[in-house]
């Protein structure tokens, strides 16, 4: 068996465990690993197929135990900004662009991890949200950051665990959809894409369901602070 298999089935599993964990998470996860042994054209189409397959097993597990209230705001703004993203990545230079974020989302993961006790945002309402959306769609399309802002976000709304995940999660799902449209509309999704995601599609299952396990065992606060811990060393991944 080639090497890159081992390495292929390495991220899909990390990548399955992590969002089945914390909800988000996959693409960075992956593209870590994946990128040591794929090019960048073959790999992108590879994480988004993997996540949105993530995605979907970890809604169907979680669909009972999920408040999706706040969800609606976050997807139609974040629909459009996909594009937005994806146009910008050609007139702006997207490496100190990914600099830049992955720092304050360094920055804000790990400082909050020492603050007992965040700040909550009450005001703004719905249309905060949508704005949150947005700007995550413009990043997905501009960097394939989709869930971090999100992600951030309510954390900073302090909604419980079944009200965060209840939009991260189907959240990101809707852009990797937008995202695995545009790559097949684009002609990088090939036969070699499917055949790598189904070497990997065991680790997806078994990575899932074993990261839902922890989830379902982490009360708020532990939550909270996986959350954090995750963002923070997405931050520090884009920043390296």
């Amino acid at each position: 068996m080639p090497p890159e298999i081992y390495i292929l089935v390495l991220g899909a599993f990390l990548a399955a465990f992590v969002v089945g964990a914390a909800g988000f998470g996959d693409a960075l996860v992956a593209a870590a690993v994946w990128l040591h042994v794929f090019e960048p054209t073959v790999a992108a189409p590879l994480i988004v197929m993997t996540g949105l397959t993530i995605h979907v097993i970890a809604l169907a597990r979680l669909y009972r135990e999920l408040d999706f209230t706040y969800l609606a705001p976050f997807l139609g703004l974040g629909a459009l900004g996909v594009p937005l993203g994806t146009w910008l990545l050609a007139q702006i230079e997207a490496e100190p662009f990914r600099l830049a974020v992955g720092a304050l989302l360094f920055l804000y993961g790990g400082g909050l991890l020492l603050i007992a006790r965040p700040p909550v945002v009450k005001a703004g309402g719905k249309s905060l949200d949508a704005v949150a959306g947005g700007i995550g769609g413009v990043l997905g399309g501009l960097a394939g950051m989709s869930g971090a802002v999100p992600a951030v976000w309510c954390g900073l709304r302090g909604w419980p665990k079944e009200q965060a995940r209840g939009v991260a999660q189907p959240y990101i799902l809707a852009m990797h959809v937008l995202s695995l449209a545009a790559m097949a509309w684009a002609g990088l999704v090939t036969w070699e894409t499917g055949e790598r995601f189904l070497w990997g599609a065991p680790a997806i299952l078994v990575g899932t369901v074993v990261g839902i396990a922890l989830y379902r065992r982490l009360n708020e606060q532990l939550f909270r602070k996986l959350v954090l811990a995750m963002l923070a060393v997405s931050g520090l991944t884009l920043v390296i």
